[in-house]
């Protein structure tokens, strides 16, 4: 599967993306931090006792410059005071770590290096464009986020489906679908999304489907105990979001049917964005898709491409397919200007354009126009899937806050 560059969710190995150990003390400043939280408390205190020293020494010699250091050390005491206070919080307790082993090749979701994005750390998700970084967040709902294939090596050195504990495979993860797609809820939400046994992307074109259905119900199984896990230790009546793409999504599917279609967690659920695959109109019995930017308790889709293009698959759809336009929030066909999209990303994580695509519903697709970007002529793909989240990022930000604004409208007290 050939990925193009400039897509931001297409470069997993770039190392400037996002580092690979961050502790607590780096969320406290909200953006990456090479130091932990001991070595920079310990830079202070070290230059507090530096300058303790130098003012007895120069104590007697120069009453201005004692003046002066006792200034500047009285500064950093306060610095230690206030980093120690500010960053105490036992809600960051660990950095990413890839350097671990199952015992027995299954996920134990009670260990924070099985999550992928969890709160209990600082991750990938934590992360947010600087153009966009100073706007206020408060997470007062969680996000379920099933990420999408990771696991792309056509000869399939580990089978059917990834290792739970291969560091290849979740470093990538992280720097790619965690950072472009997942970051994307960080301003309203807690974000969990767990590491599962992912099937192979081979699983989706091999004609052997029994094969394939097999690699997607073990993917699932993990999922799905993931999830149980997630209610039983973190949930705690909490208004949720699922969100997914493509693999992610055909796992989202049989988990809004497991546990929210016809349940009682359905009155727990703000919306599900299930991007990526389509979602036919004869999948769901109850939950029905959005209407609108205010509509709670139902699911939003779309599949991109290039405006003209129909790919074969899409042409063998005998099935209607829900797709909500990003840029309305609406399945109106009628064509979406530019100027209503809020910003995308591409490569440059730290870089929103605004205006990036406008957008149409055709059919069961959403077409786009080539994404606006200086060296977009070297793009000839016409298929924008890996772009799903991305063309839209500042419009899905946003509609997450509306939805649950929304969602929590009706709590209001009478007079």
């Amino acid at each position: 599967m050939v990925i193009p560059w400039f897509f931001t969710a297409t470069n997993p190995t770039s190392s400037k993306a996002f580092p690979s150990e961050l502790t607590k003390a780096d969320f406290c400043f909200e953006f990456p931090l090479k130091k932990s939280s001991k070595s920079t408390i310990g830079m202070f205190i070290c230059l507090y006792f530096q300058f303790e020293i130098v003012s007895v020494a120069l104590g007697m010699t120069n009453y201005k410059r004692i003046l002066s250091l006792s200034f500047i050390k009285n500064n950093i005491l306060f610095l230690i005071i206030f980093c120690i206070s500010s960053c105490s919080s036992n809600k960051y307790i660990a950095s990413v770590s890839y350097d671990f082993k199952s015992e027995n090749g299954k996920p134990d979701y009670s260990n924070i290096n099985y999550w992928a994005a969890n709160p209990g750390k600082y991750d990938s998700s934590d992360n947010i464009p600087a153009e966009i970084r100073n706007s206020l967040r408060d997470s007062i709902a969680d996000v379920f986020f099933i990420y999408p294939t990771t696991y792309t090596d056509k000869k399939m050195p580990m089978g059917w489906n990834a290792d739970i504990d291969d560091k290849t495979i979740n470093e990538k993860t992280d720097k790619s679908t965690i950072l472009y797609q997942a970051s994307v809820f960080n301003k309203y939400c807690r974000i969990f999304a767990p590491r599962y046994r992912q099937a192979n992307l081979q699983a989706f074109y091999v004609n052997n489907k029994v094969k394939a259905d097999s690699a997607f119900d073990f993917a699932y199984e993990d999922i799905k105990a993931a999830f149980i896990y997630y209610l039983q230790h973190y949930n705690k009546g909490r208004p949720m979001i699922i969100a997914s793409h493509s693999q992610g999504t055909l796992h989202a599917g049989r988990l809004l049917k497991d546990f929210f279609e016809g349940k009682q967690l359905q009155k727990q659920l703000v919306c599900a964005y299930i991007i990526g695959l389509p979602v036919f109109i004869n999948y769901f019995t109850q939950l029905k898709p959005c209407l609108d930017s205010t509509s709670t308790g139902c699911f939003i889709s779309w599949r991109t491409f290039e405006e003209g293009f129909i790919a074969p698959y899409i042409n063998k759809e005998n099935q209607k397919a829900y797709v909500i336009n990003p840029l309305t929030w609406t399945m109106d066909t009628s064509f979406a200007n530019s100027s209503l999209n809020k910003g995308g990303i591409l490569k440059n994580f730290n870089k929103v354009i605004p205006g990036l695509v406008h957008a149409q519903i055709h059919g069961n697709v959403l077409w786009v126009n080539k994404p606006r970007f200086f060296g977009n002529i070297f793009l000839k793909t016409k298929n924008y899937h890996i772009a799903d989240y991305n063309l839209f990022y500042n419009n899905i930000r946003e509609d997450v806050g509306t939805r649950i604004r929304a969602f929590l409208k009706p709590v209001a007290i009478n007079d």
